[in-house]
């Protein structure tokens, strides 16, 4: 990885971080655990939520559980940084440095508070799909961005390089 790979990663984790954090402060500060805005009727509300597990509440209350897979994935996305190369891999690079700041975003909230701040809740087609931040976009952006890249893309280019 050379040195602007390098910058650019770092200055995406931190940008995903800062917006990360800033809204779930902003919505904090501003809603009453429960409350909620509407934005688009029927589809698109603010809602203050505390999440004690991960998605659906899954593991609720597991805060070593979560530390630990935490810093295991961590490690891992770390490990496939070091493959990064934005012009060559931009969906690779992008998503694992979508996937270092989502990661690092809810554990912030998990090591300050024991919760993650969920605050965007969405219902498709009338199902109320789970409340979700902006670190949660980021994870599942990096995920399918990475899952192309490995599953669709990656192949040609080891093809071509053979």
């Amino acid at each position: 990885m050379n040195n602007k790979t390098f910058i650019t990663g770092i200055s995406i984790v931190l940008l995903v971080i800062f917006i990360d954090q800033l809204t779930k402060t902003i919505v904090a500060d501003n809603l009453v655990r429960g409350a909620e805005i509407e934005v688009i009727p029927s589809f698109l509300y603010i809602t203050h939520h505390i999440n004690t597990g991960a998605a659906w509440g899954m593991f609720a209350g597991q805060i070593v559980f979560f530390i630990v897979v935490t810093l295991i994935a961590l490690v891992v996305f770390l490990i496939l940084s070091r493959d990064m190369a934005f012009r060559e891999k931009p969906l690779y690079s992008t998503g694992v440095v979508l996937l270092i700041g989502g990661t690092i975003g809810n554990f912030i909230d998990r090591l300050r508070f024991q919760y993650v701040i969920d605050f965007i809740d969405v219902y498709i087609f009338g199902y109320d799909f789970p409340v979700f931040n902006v670190a949660d976009m980021a994870l599942t952006i990096g995920w399918v961005a990475l899952a192309i890249d490995l599953i669709f893309i990656n192949p040609k280019r080891s093809d071509a390089n053979a």
